[in-house]
């Protein structure tokens, strides 16, 4: 696990796709990067279940998309310090660590009212919102991290 882009650029000297995570307690927003790090899509939201079968429905979204990274948000109070959100994000990431990529860890503050607020901009609609939040979300978060990666 990093904490920083420069870290997660140091074990991916050559780029590769990166799958980015906005992990909730009932879903698990994914969104994908392309290998040069330039823009970030949402993708599928995982309906969380019991933590082997999300840890496959990972393992395979990373496999159908060749991702070389994981990108994972990490929910941090917003001055700054950790609570119980972010000891459970650190133990999934733990716990993934067995699909052998490097996982960066993403400050994620502000992440799903940005693209709330965006999307009311938008006129989405509240049912479309909640639908579409977590991926969108994790996009947001995904694209923050490879701007890091690719300005630092």
């Amino acid at each position: 696990m990093v904490e920083t882009a420069a870290g997660l650029r140091a074990l991916l000297p050559q780029g590769g796709a990166l799958i980015g995570l906005d992990l909730g307690t009932k879903t698990i927003g994914t969104a994908f990067c392309d290998a040069q790090w330039t823009f970030a899509t949402p993708a599928k939201t995982i309906k969380r279940r019991k933590f082997l079968a999300d840890r496959e429905e990972l393992r395979l979204a990373i496999e159908s998309r060749d991702a070389r990274g994981i990108v994972l948000g990490l929910p941090r109070n917003l001055d700054g310090t950790e609570g119980p959100r972010c000891q459970s994000t650190r133990a999934f990431a733990r716990n993934i660590a067995d699909l052998a990529l490097p996982i960066l860890l993403w400050d994620e503050r502000w992440s799903t009212q940005a693209v709330e607020r965006a999307m009311i901009e938008q006129d989405v609609s509240r049912g479309k919102r909640a639908e579409r939040i977590d991926s969108a979300a994790a996009a947001y978060i995904l694209q923050g991290a490879i701007d890091a990666l690719v300005r630092d």
